[in-house]
């Protein structure tokens, strides 16, 4: 990278930063901390909820579902699109009207009013250990995006290594010093910033610098051009896997919670789905694909970086590539303050008698984290795993009891409880154990049926108690 690259890339992280100190300064309560003062207007949580849900680990793991796959891996994130929509129709209106009421601040507060406490401390724990687990995803997506560009020329460590380093670092830095708020604002910052710098600038340069259409077409697999070549196996998993993230995320919980009222959730969540896809998917898609005519023997999710960094004139290399860093943080951010809140709301504040210094508090709590999620950042090699691994663990623990407290008048606490260590802990076993699973169907669709016969098992053999 040329130096007017490092100093634009430069500016924009110190940006970020400045973001977050500005917001330290304004928070005055948790409820500030975690939810925004319930104020914000549905244009920036939109954003913020497709920023975050797309983000770093999905943009980079598009850029390799492109190189590939090509065209028909954008249906990964048409089921980002479903699972809005339906959330927007069939859950956020009842969640808000319920947060209006109790002042949430959490997903496991919605499951205490539902069931009791011991069924929130739970799900608080297993929400908190998928959120780390994403929130290392999104950190190894930035590793890997500047190992192989605005670092790869670092000799005295490994570049991996200090990219991670860096991430890390910048993150947690304004996350933890301005809260939701400065998450929302900074998301809403860099979505302008990554469509931007990937869509007008990325695609158009890559596309003239590799010579235009006839050379791409002559480089790639013909099925690249196919948007249907897809498994109906890969389609069910997909579905499977990101379709109920919606229902049980603490990151979109947070953001209906931030809204003011049932009318701007319900549109923040319209606004998210259009920009995942058909926007954000084909634009990771065809920079994927022109990043393997650019680097066709490189590894899938590290070749889209490199063609950034080396293909882009200079000044627009800094720009885009920071564009990409945007993604990483706008969700890795997101990741880290759910995560959080996860830790200090739902278990320390239940087992602390503590009254004062909760912000405080809630500010080690997120460093720590994110120290946390560093250490597993070291340890993961693909960004796209982590992150399906993490939705897989949480998905197939907590989609059953959740939908059942929205819809169902009688919740069963016992089943409640049974069904998300038999739903997770299955998933988990079948993804560490690489059980060889019928039609190569994904372990979460297991983990989810073992949670709903726990569930209505359990209410059947103790219906007396429910």
């Amino acid at each position: 990278m040329h130096w007017i690259d490092y100093v634009i890339f430069g500016c924009y992280f110190l940006a970020i930063i400045y973001v977050g100190y500005y917001f330290l300064k304004q928070n005055q309560s948790r409820e500030d901390y975690y939810v925004g003062g319930r104020n914000i207007k549905a244009g920036h949580v939109g954003l913020s909820i497709a920023a975050t849900d797309v983000g770093g680990g999905f943009s980079i793991g598009l850029g390799g579902l492109g190189f590939t796959m090509g065209l028909s891996g954008s249906w990964l994130l048409f089921t980002g699109l479903i699972g809005a929509w339906i959330a927007a129709v069939l859950t956020v209106p009842k969640l808000k009207r319920l947060d209006i009421e109790s002042g949430l601040l959490t997903f496991p507060d919605f499951l205490i009013l539902k069931y009791n406490k011991s069924v929130g401390m739970l799900a608080a724990i297993i929400s908190g250990i998928g959120y780390i687990g994403f929130t290392a995803g999104q950190i190894l997506a930035g590793g890997k995006l500047a190992a192989a560009s605005v670092f790869q020329d670092v000799t005295w460590t490994d570049p991996l290594f200090f990219s991670l380093v860096v991430m890390s670092l910048v993150v947690v830095i304004y996350t933890s010093m301005g809260g939701i708020k400065a998450v929302i604002y900074t998301d809403t910052i860099q979505w302008i910033v990554l469509l931007s710098g990937l869509l007008f600038l990325g695609i158009p340069f890559a596309y003239v610098k590799l010579g235009g259409w006839e050379i791409i077409k002559a480089s790639l697999p013909a099925s690249h051009f196919y948007l249907f070549n897809i498994s109906w196996v890969t389609m069910v998993n997909w579905a499977f896997a990101i379709i109920p993230i919606w229902f049980i995320a603490m990151t979109l919980y947070q953001r209906v919670y931030a809204t003011k009222n049932v009318a701007e959730a319900k549109k923040a969540f319209f606004i998210a789905g259009v920009f995942e896809y058909p926007i954000m998917a084909f634009t990771g898609i065809i920079l994927g694909m022109l990043a393997r005519v650019a680097y066709p023997e490189s590894e899938a999710e590290s070749a889209l970086p490199m063609m950034l960094n080396n293909v882009l004139p200079i000044g627009i290399a800094g720009f885009v590539l920071a564009s990409y860093f945007s993604a990483v943080m706008s969700t890795a951010d997101s990741c880290l303050i759910a995560a959080s809140g996860n830790v200090e709301n739902d278990i320390l504040k239940k087992i602390s008698n503590k009254k004062g210094g909760l912000i405080q508090r809630s500010i080690i709590v997120t460093v720590i984290l994110g120290v946390i999620s560093f250490l597993l950042a070291s340890w993961f090699t693909s960004v796209l795993d982590v992150v399906l691994q993490s939705y897989a663990f949480m998905v197939s623990g907590l989609l059953v009891p959740t939908l059942v407290g929205y819809f169902s008048k009688r919740p069963n606490i016992p089943g409640a409880f049974v069904s998300m260590l038999g739903g997770g802990g299955l998933t988990l076993t079948l993804i560490f154990l690489k059980t060889p699973l019928p039609y190569g169907l994904d372990p979460t669709i297991f983990g989810i049926i073992a949670s709903f016969l726990l569930y209505f098992g359990t209410k059947i053999l103790v219906w007396d108690d429910v």
